[in-house]
Protein backbone atom coordinates (compact mmCIF):
# COMPACT_ATOMS: atom_id res chain seq x y z
CA UNK A 1 0.00 0.00 0.00
CA UNK A 2 0.80 3.45 -0.85
CA UNK A 3 2.76 4.73 2.41
CA UNK A 4 1.27 8.51 1.41
CA UNK A 5 -1.81 7.05 0.92
CA UNK A 6 -6.01 7.35 2.30
CA UNK A 7 -4.74 5.08 5.31
CA UNK A 8 -1.75 6.47 6.45
CA UNK A 9 -3.21 10.06 6.38
CA UNK A 10 -6.43 8.48 8.15
CA UNK A 11 -3.56 6.89 11.31
CA UNK A 12 -1.83 10.01 10.90
CA UNK A 13 -4.80 12.18 11.83
CA UNK A 14 -6.32 9.76 14.09
CA UNK A 15 -2.98 9.66 16.25
CA UNK A 16 -3.24 13.07 16.18
CA UNK A 17 -6.22 13.45 17.54
CA UNK A 18 -6.04 10.55 20.32
CA UNK A 19 -8.39 11.73 22.29
CA UNK A 20 -11.28 12.27 19.78
CA UNK A 21 -10.50 8.48 18.51
CA UNK A 22 -10.12 6.99 21.93
CA UNK A 23 -14.30 8.66 23.06
CA UNK A 24 -15.47 7.55 19.79
CA UNK A 25 -14.66 3.78 20.50
CA UNK A 26 -15.53 4.15 23.74
CA UNK A 27 -18.91 5.49 22.92
CA UNK A 28 -20.39 3.02 20.35
CA UNK A 29 -19.01 0.19 22.97
CA UNK A 30 -21.48 2.03 25.08
CA UNK A 31 -23.85 2.16 22.78
CA UNK A 32 -24.48 -1.45 21.73
CA UNK A 33 -24.17 -2.25 25.68
CA UNK A 34 -27.17 0.25 26.12
CA UNK A 35 -29.40 -1.01 23.36
CA UNK A 36 -29.97 -4.60 24.62
CA UNK A 37 -31.18 -3.21 27.97
CA UNK A 38 -34.43 -1.85 27.13
CA UNK A 39 -36.23 -5.23 25.80
CA UNK A 40 -35.14 -6.89 28.79
CA UNK A 41 -36.86 -4.43 30.91
CA UNK A 42 -40.16 -4.12 28.86
CA UNK A 43 -40.17 -7.93 29.74
CA UNK A 44 -39.79 -7.59 33.11
CA UNK A 45 -42.67 -5.02 33.38
CA UNK A 46 -45.18 -7.31 30.89
CA UNK A 47 -44.93 -9.99 32.58
CA UNK A 48 -45.47 -8.45 36.00
CA UNK A 49 -48.91 -7.24 34.73
CA UNK A 50 -49.48 -10.47 33.39
CA UNK A 51 -49.31 -12.30 36.75
CA UNK A 52 -51.58 -9.51 37.95
CA UNK A 53 -48.38 -8.15 40.39
CA UNK A 54 -48.01 -4.23 40.50
CA UNK A 55 -45.67 -1.96 38.89
CA UNK A 56 -42.86 -0.22 40.43
CA UNK A 57 -42.31 2.93 40.34
CA UNK A 58 -38.80 1.83 40.08
CA UNK A 59 -39.18 -0.21 37.19
CA UNK A 60 -41.16 2.08 35.17
CA UNK A 61 -38.06 4.63 35.92
CA UNK A 62 -35.62 1.85 35.12
CA UNK A 63 -37.01 1.35 31.82
CA UNK A 64 -37.29 4.76 30.91
CA UNK A 65 -33.79 5.50 31.89
CA UNK A 66 -32.89 2.70 29.84
CA UNK A 67 -34.41 4.54 27.14
CA UNK A 68 -33.07 7.30 27.80
CA UNK A 69 -29.69 6.21 28.10
CA UNK A 70 -29.96 4.52 24.51
CA UNK A 71 -30.99 8.03 22.88
CA UNK A 72 -28.58 9.78 24.75
CA UNK A 73 -25.62 7.37 23.30
CA UNK A 74 -26.84 6.83 20.25
CA UNK A 75 -26.73 10.56 19.48
CA UNK A 76 -23.42 11.12 20.76
CA UNK A 77 -22.18 8.31 18.80
CA UNK A 78 -23.46 10.17 15.97
CA UNK A 79 -22.28 13.32 16.95
CA UNK A 80 -18.77 11.59 17.45
CA UNK A 81 -18.18 10.26 14.31
CA UNK A 82 -19.19 13.00 12.43
CA UNK A 83 -16.62 14.88 14.10
CA UNK A 84 -14.13 12.40 13.95
CA UNK A 85 -15.31 11.75 9.90
CA UNK A 86 -14.71 15.94 9.35
CA UNK A 87 -11.10 15.39 10.79
CA UNK A 88 -10.11 12.50 8.92
CA UNK A 89 -11.74 14.93 5.64
CA UNK A 90 -9.48 17.69 6.99
CA UNK A 91 -6.37 15.51 6.98
CA UNK A 92 -6.82 14.00 3.46
CA UNK A 93 -7.81 17.41 1.65
CA UNK A 94 -4.47 18.95 3.20
CA UNK A 95 -2.07 15.83 1.68
CA UNK A 96 -3.98 16.22 -0.86
CA UNK A 97 -3.27 19.91 -1.57
CA UNK A 98 0.50 19.24 -0.36
CA UNK A 99 0.39 16.59 -3.44
CA UNK A 100 -0.74 18.84 -5.84
CA UNK A 101 1.85 21.37 -5.62
CA UNK A 102 4.57 18.99 -5.62
CA UNK A 103 3.28 17.28 -8.87
CA UNK A 104 4.83 18.31 -12.34
CA UNK A 105 3.01 21.12 -14.56
CA UNK A 106 3.15 18.34 -17.31
CA UNK A 107 1.38 15.73 -15.01
CA UNK A 108 -1.18 18.68 -14.33
CA UNK A 109 -1.60 19.10 -18.08
CA UNK A 110 -2.42 15.76 -19.11
CA UNK A 111 -5.22 15.17 -16.65
CA UNK A 112 -9.21 16.72 -17.02
CA UNK A 113 -9.51 19.61 -14.39
CA UNK A 114 -12.91 18.11 -14.00
CA UNK A 115 -11.04 14.74 -13.22
CA UNK A 116 -9.14 16.42 -10.56
CA UNK A 117 -11.80 18.29 -9.15
CA UNK A 118 -13.94 15.10 -8.63
CA UNK A 119 -11.08 13.47 -6.41
CA UNK A 120 -10.82 17.00 -3.85
CA UNK A 121 -14.74 16.51 -3.87
CA UNK A 122 -16.57 13.68 -4.99
CA UNK A 123 -13.88 10.82 -3.82
CA UNK A 124 -12.79 12.98 -0.26
CA UNK A 125 -16.77 12.88 0.47
CA UNK A 126 -16.89 9.32 0.34
CA UNK A 127 -14.01 8.94 2.33
CA UNK A 128 -15.56 10.88 5.14
CA UNK A 129 -18.66 8.52 5.18
CA UNK A 130 -15.90 5.83 5.70
CA UNK A 131 -15.58 6.93 8.76
CA UNK A 132 -19.06 8.29 9.82
CA UNK A 133 -21.11 5.66 8.56
CA UNK A 134 -18.84 2.97 7.01
CA UNK A 135 -16.47 0.89 9.15
CA UNK A 136 -16.73 1.92 12.68
CA UNK A 137 -20.46 2.00 12.47
CA UNK A 138 -20.34 -1.63 10.65
CA UNK A 139 -18.15 -2.90 13.56
CA UNK A 140 -20.54 -1.42 15.64
CA UNK A 141 -23.30 -3.32 14.03
CA UNK A 142 -21.28 -6.44 13.94
CA UNK A 143 -21.36 -6.33 17.64
CA UNK A 144 -24.90 -5.01 18.32
CA UNK A 145 -26.16 -8.09 15.98
CA UNK A 146 -23.74 -10.53 18.09
CA UNK A 147 -24.89 -9.25 21.34
CA UNK A 148 -28.87 -9.54 20.37
CA UNK A 149 -28.40 -13.37 18.65
CA UNK A 150 -27.02 -14.06 21.99
CA UNK A 151 -29.73 -12.84 24.48
CA UNK A 152 -32.20 -14.32 21.79
CA UNK A 153 -30.13 -17.70 21.91
CA UNK A 154 -31.01 -16.93 26.00
CA UNK A 155 -34.28 -16.18 25.75
CA UNK A 156 -35.54 -18.07 22.57
CA UNK A 157 -33.47 -21.73 21.61
CA UNK A 158 -35.42 -21.56 18.46
CA UNK A 159 -35.99 -18.25 17.10
CA UNK A 160 -31.71 -18.40 17.78
CA UNK A 161 -31.75 -21.52 15.37
CA UNK A 162 -33.70 -19.72 12.76
CA UNK A 163 -31.79 -16.89 12.57
CA UNK A 164 -28.91 -19.00 12.06
CA UNK A 165 -30.52 -20.18 8.90
CA UNK A 166 -31.33 -16.64 7.65
CA UNK A 167 -28.55 -14.62 8.39
CA UNK A 168 -26.39 -16.55 6.14
CA UNK A 169 -28.85 -16.57 3.42
CA UNK A 170 -28.98 -12.82 3.95
CA UNK A 171 -25.63 -12.54 4.09
CA UNK A 172 -25.29 -14.38 0.71
CA UNK A 173 -27.87 -11.89 -0.95
CA UNK A 174 -25.91 -9.19 -0.04
CA UNK A 175 -22.51 -9.82 -1.20
CA UNK A 176 -24.37 -10.68 -4.41
CA UNK A 177 -25.31 -6.89 -3.98
CA UNK A 178 -21.86 -5.74 -2.71
CA UNK A 179 -20.34 -6.52 -6.04
CA UNK A 180 -22.31 -5.20 -8.44
CA UNK A 181 -22.33 -2.43 -6.23
CA UNK A 182 -18.70 -1.59 -6.53
CA UNK A 183 -18.92 -1.87 -10.19
CA UNK A 184 -21.93 0.79 -10.37
CA UNK A 185 -20.39 2.96 -7.79
CA UNK A 186 -16.85 3.35 -9.86
CA UNK A 187 -19.03 3.79 -13.02
CA UNK A 188 -20.91 6.61 -10.97
CA UNK A 189 -17.24 8.29 -9.82
CA UNK A 190 -16.39 8.38 -13.23
CA UNK A 191 -19.55 9.59 -14.55
CA UNK A 192 -19.25 12.49 -12.06
CA UNK A 193 -15.67 13.84 -13.15
CA UNK A 194 -16.89 13.15 -16.63
CA UNK A 195 -19.74 15.76 -15.92
CA UNK A 196 -17.81 17.95 -13.75
CA UNK A 197 -15.36 18.57 -17.03
CA UNK A 198 -18.27 18.76 -19.76
CA UNK A 199 -20.94 20.86 -17.78
CA UNK A 200 -18.57 24.10 -18.29
CA UNK A 201 -17.79 23.10 -22.05
CA UNK A 202 -20.90 22.68 -23.06
CA UNK A 203 -22.64 25.95 -21.69
CA UNK A 204 -20.00 27.80 -23.34
CA UNK A 205 -20.52 25.95 -26.59
CA UNK A 206 -24.59 25.55 -26.41
CA UNK A 207 -25.11 27.29 -29.79
CA UNK A 208 -22.62 25.27 -31.49
CA UNK A 209 -23.85 21.99 -29.85
CA UNK A 210 -27.69 23.00 -30.64
CA UNK A 211 -26.86 23.54 -34.48
CA UNK A 212 -25.12 20.11 -34.90
CA UNK A 213 -28.12 18.90 -32.82
CA UNK A 214 -25.89 17.18 -29.60
CA UNK A 215 -28.15 18.07 -26.80
CA UNK A 216 -28.44 14.46 -25.21
CA UNK A 217 -24.74 13.33 -25.64
CA UNK A 218 -24.03 15.05 -22.24
CA UNK A 219 -27.15 13.13 -20.64
CA UNK A 220 -25.09 9.89 -21.37
CA UNK A 221 -22.96 9.96 -18.16
CA UNK A 222 -25.90 9.55 -15.87
CA UNK A 223 -26.79 5.98 -17.10
CA UNK A 224 -24.36 4.52 -14.02
CA UNK A 225 -26.22 6.33 -11.41
CA UNK A 226 -29.45 4.97 -12.46
CA UNK A 227 -27.44 1.34 -11.79
CA UNK A 228 -25.91 2.71 -8.35
CA UNK A 229 -30.08 4.19 -7.72
CA UNK A 230 -31.73 0.47 -8.52
CA UNK A 231 -29.35 -1.70 -6.07
CA UNK A 232 -30.04 1.19 -3.27
CA UNK A 233 -34.25 0.33 -4.05
CA UNK A 234 -34.42 -2.71 -3.98
CA UNK A 235 -31.90 -3.88 -0.64
CA UNK A 236 -34.10 -2.04 1.85
CA UNK A 237 -37.69 -3.88 0.92
CA UNK A 238 -35.87 -7.13 0.91
CA UNK A 239 -34.72 -6.32 5.08
CA UNK A 240 -37.85 -5.41 5.81
CA UNK A 241 -39.78 -8.80 4.22
CA UNK A 242 -37.41 -10.58 5.94
CA UNK A 243 -38.07 -9.58 9.57
CA UNK A 244 -41.93 -9.57 8.80
CA UNK A 245 -41.52 -13.61 7.53
CA UNK A 246 -39.46 -14.37 10.51
CA UNK A 247 -41.62 -12.53 13.47
CA UNK A 248 -44.71 -14.41 11.68
CA UNK A 249 -42.70 -17.49 11.83
CA UNK A 250 -41.98 -17.23 15.61
CA UNK A 251 -45.39 -16.13 16.44
CA UNK A 252 -47.09 -18.97 14.81
CA UNK A 253 -44.72 -21.51 16.36
CA UNK A 254 -45.46 -20.32 20.10
CA UNK A 255 -48.94 -20.35 19.92
CA UNK A 256 -49.21 -23.94 18.09
CA UNK A 257 -49.89 -25.70 21.77
CA UNK A 258 -47.28 -28.30 20.09
CA UNK A 259 -45.28 -29.73 23.29
CA UNK A 260 -42.39 -30.57 20.85
CA UNK A 261 -42.62 -26.86 19.30
CA UNK A 262 -42.85 -24.85 22.23
CA UNK A 263 -39.93 -26.77 24.02
CA UNK A 264 -38.27 -24.66 21.58
CA UNK A 265 -40.23 -21.67 20.90
CA UNK A 266 -42.24 -21.74 23.88
CA UNK A 267 -42.20 -17.97 26.19
CA UNK A 268 -44.02 -15.82 28.07
CA UNK A 269 -46.01 -12.57 27.19
CA UNK A 270 -43.26 -10.23 28.28
CA UNK A 271 -40.69 -12.00 26.72
CA UNK A 272 -42.35 -12.36 23.31
CA UNK A 273 -42.31 -8.93 23.38
CA UNK A 274 -38.91 -8.75 23.90
CA UNK A 275 -38.00 -11.66 21.01
CA UNK A 276 -40.19 -9.03 18.76
CA UNK A 277 -38.77 -6.06 20.01
CA UNK A 278 -35.31 -7.84 19.48
CA UNK A 279 -36.18 -9.03 16.39
CA UNK A 280 -36.83 -5.70 14.62
CA UNK A 281 -33.31 -4.59 16.54
CA UNK A 282 -31.25 -7.15 14.79
CA UNK A 283 -32.62 -6.59 11.37
CA UNK A 284 -32.24 -3.05 11.55
CA UNK A 285 -28.32 -3.14 12.10
CA UNK A 286 -28.09 -5.82 9.72
CA UNK A 287 -30.39 -3.36 6.94
CA UNK A 288 -27.53 -0.40 8.46
CA UNK A 289 -24.29 -3.19 8.21
CA UNK A 290 -25.53 -4.11 4.25
CA UNK A 291 -25.53 -0.05 3.76
CA UNK A 292 -22.58 0.74 5.47
CA UNK A 293 -21.09 -2.13 2.85
CA UNK A 294 -21.91 -0.43 -0.07
CA UNK A 295 -20.98 2.83 1.16
CA UNK A 296 -17.01 0.59 1.94
CA UNK A 297 -17.56 -0.75 -0.79
CA UNK A 298 -18.42 3.31 -2.49
CA UNK A 299 -15.39 4.73 -0.70
CA UNK A 300 -13.48 2.26 -1.69
CA UNK A 301 -13.83 3.29 -4.89
CA UNK A 302 -12.88 6.99 -4.09
CA UNK A 303 -9.96 5.25 -2.04
CA UNK A 304 -8.65 3.76 -5.58
CA UNK A 305 -8.79 6.86 -7.39
CA UNK A 306 -7.09 9.34 -4.61
CA UNK A 307 -4.45 6.55 -4.05
CA UNK A 308 -4.25 6.77 -7.61
CA UNK A 309 -3.68 10.27 -7.47
CA UNK A 310 -1.37 10.11 -3.99
CA UNK A 311 1.08 7.74 -5.98
CA UNK A 312 2.03 9.35 -8.91
CA UNK A 313 5.58 10.87 -9.23
CA UNK A 314 6.64 14.37 -7.74
CA UNK A 315 9.14 16.49 -9.36
CA UNK A 316 12.26 16.66 -7.70
CA UNK A 317 12.25 19.90 -5.25
CA UNK A 318 15.71 21.30 -4.18
CA UNK A 319 16.59 22.29 -1.27
CA UNK A 320 16.78 26.44 -0.22
CA UNK A 321 19.98 27.78 -0.88
CA UNK A 322 21.41 30.92 1.14
CA UNK A 323 22.53 32.85 -2.19
CA UNK A 324 19.39 34.18 -4.10
CA UNK A 325 19.95 33.30 -8.16
CA UNK A 326 20.89 36.57 -9.40
CA UNK A 327 22.73 37.35 -12.97
CA UNK A 328 22.30 36.84 -17.04
CA UNK A 329 19.76 34.09 -17.89
CA UNK A 330 21.11 31.52 -20.29
CA UNK A 331 19.27 29.21 -22.56
CA UNK A 332 21.98 27.40 -23.91
CA UNK A 333 21.14 24.44 -26.21
CA UNK A 334 17.25 23.43 -25.62
CA UNK A 335 15.18 21.31 -27.16
CA UNK A 336 11.74 20.56 -25.79
CA UNK A 337 8.13 19.46 -27.22
CA UNK A 338 5.00 18.71 -25.71
CA UNK A 339 4.63 15.87 -27.65
CA UNK A 340 6.38 13.87 -30.12
CA UNK A 341 6.73 17.34 -32.45
CA UNK A 342 9.41 19.63 -30.65
CA UNK A 343 8.26 23.49 -30.33
CA UNK A 344 11.97 24.27 -29.49
CA UNK A 345 14.65 22.98 -31.02
CA UNK A 346 18.19 23.43 -30.23
CA UNK A 347 17.65 27.14 -29.00
CA UNK A 348 19.97 29.28 -27.48
CA UNK A 349 19.33 32.71 -25.97
CA UNK A 350 21.54 34.56 -23.16
CA UNK A 351 19.65 37.82 -21.56
CA UNK A 352 22.30 39.67 -19.79
CA UNK A 353 21.39 40.94 -16.34
CA UNK A 354 20.17 44.45 -16.39
CA UNK A 355 18.72 44.15 -20.58
CA UNK A 356 15.61 44.28 -21.44
CA UNK A 357 14.21 41.45 -24.08
CA UNK A 358 10.81 40.89 -26.12
CA UNK A 359 10.04 37.73 -27.61
CA UNK A 360 8.43 38.34 -30.49
CA UNK A 361 7.15 35.65 -33.24
CA UNK A 362 3.97 33.83 -34.63
CA UNK A 363 1.26 31.51 -32.31
CA UNK A 364 3.02 28.54 -31.50
CA UNK A 365 6.58 29.41 -32.06
CA UNK A 366 7.30 28.85 -28.39
CA UNK A 367 7.77 31.99 -26.73
CA UNK A 368 5.31 31.22 -23.70
CA UNK A 369 7.15 27.57 -23.91
CA UNK A 370 10.20 29.50 -22.93
CA UNK A 371 9.06 31.39 -20.26
CA UNK A 372 7.64 28.05 -18.92
CA UNK A 373 11.15 26.64 -19.29
CA UNK A 374 12.34 29.44 -17.22
CA UNK A 375 9.97 28.93 -14.60
CA UNK A 376 10.61 25.54 -14.00
CA UNK A 377 7.00 24.35 -14.84
CA UNK A 378 8.62 22.26 -17.59
CA UNK A 379 12.45 20.56 -17.76
CA UNK A 380 14.19 20.75 -21.39
CA UNK A 381 14.62 17.60 -23.04
CA UNK A 382 18.02 18.27 -24.17
CA UNK A 383 20.29 21.37 -22.96
CA UNK A 384 20.51 23.67 -19.75
CA UNK A 385 18.56 26.98 -18.44
CA UNK A 386 20.55 28.81 -16.25
CA UNK A 387 20.76 32.47 -14.03
CA UNK A 388 23.71 33.27 -12.47
CA UNK A 389 25.11 30.12 -13.30
CA UNK A 390 22.55 28.02 -11.63
CA UNK A 391 20.38 25.85 -12.86
CA UNK A 392 16.89 26.87 -12.76
CA UNK A 393 16.29 22.71 -11.37
CA UNK A 394 18.27 23.37 -8.80
CA UNK A 395 16.53 26.66 -7.31
CA UNK A 396 13.73 26.40 -4.93
CA UNK A 397 9.88 27.48 -4.99
CA UNK A 398 10.65 29.89 -2.48
CA UNK A 399 13.84 31.27 -4.15
CA UNK A 400 12.50 31.35 -7.37
CA UNK A 401 9.14 33.80 -6.13
CA UNK A 402 12.15 36.17 -4.86
CA UNK A 403 14.03 36.40 -8.61
CA UNK A 404 11.08 35.69 -10.93
CA UNK A 405 8.00 37.53 -11.62
CA UNK A 406 5.45 36.37 -14.26
CA UNK A 407 2.78 37.83 -15.50
CA UNK A 408 0.60 35.67 -18.18
CA UNK A 409 -1.80 36.72 -20.58
CA UNK A 410 -4.93 35.15 -19.45
CA UNK A 411 -4.95 36.58 -15.52
CA UNK A 412 -6.78 34.73 -12.61
CA UNK A 413 -8.23 36.89 -10.55
CA UNK A 414 -7.66 35.76 -6.69
CA UNK A 415 -10.66 36.99 -4.31
CA UNK A 416 -9.63 40.58 -2.80
CA UNK A 417 -8.57 43.85 -3.68
CA UNK A 418 -5.79 44.88 -6.33
CA UNK A 419 -3.10 44.89 -3.48
CA UNK A 420 -4.44 41.16 -2.80
CA UNK A 421 -3.90 40.68 -6.51
CA UNK A 422 -0.41 42.25 -6.33
CA UNK A 423 1.18 40.63 -2.78
CA UNK A 424 -0.87 37.49 -3.40
CA UNK A 425 -1.45 37.51 1.02
CA UNK A 426 2.57 37.24 0.87
CA UNK A 427 3.26 39.50 3.92
CA UNK A 428 6.76 40.19 3.26
CA UNK A 429 5.60 42.49 0.46
CA UNK A 430 4.65 45.84 1.61
CA UNK A 431 1.81 48.42 0.31
CA UNK A 432 4.46 50.99 -0.60
CA UNK A 433 6.40 47.96 -2.32
CA UNK A 434 3.17 47.68 -4.64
Amino acid sequence: MNKNGVFAAIRTAAAIHQLLTVGTVLCVAASVGASLLPPLLLARVVDRLTVGSGLTFLAVQGYFCSLALEGLLSSAQESLLVLFGQKMTHALRSEMSRKLTRLPASTLVDQNPGEVAARFSGDVDTVEALSTSGIISMVADACRILSIMAVIAVKNTGLALILLLVLPLFALFTRHVQKRMLAAQLNNRRAVAAVSGQVPETLHNIRTIRELGLEDYIASVYAAMERTNFYDAIYSPVVLLLNAVVVGIVMLLSASGNAEILRLFGMSVGTSVAVISYISRIFAPIESLGMEIQTIQSAMAGVKRIDAFLSQPERDIPEHREAAARGDVVLSHVTFGYGEKPVLRDFSMTVRQGEQVTLVGRTGAGKSTVFKLLLGLYRPEAGTITIGGVDVSAISDQERRTCISCVEQHFSCVPGTVLDQITLGDPQITEAMA
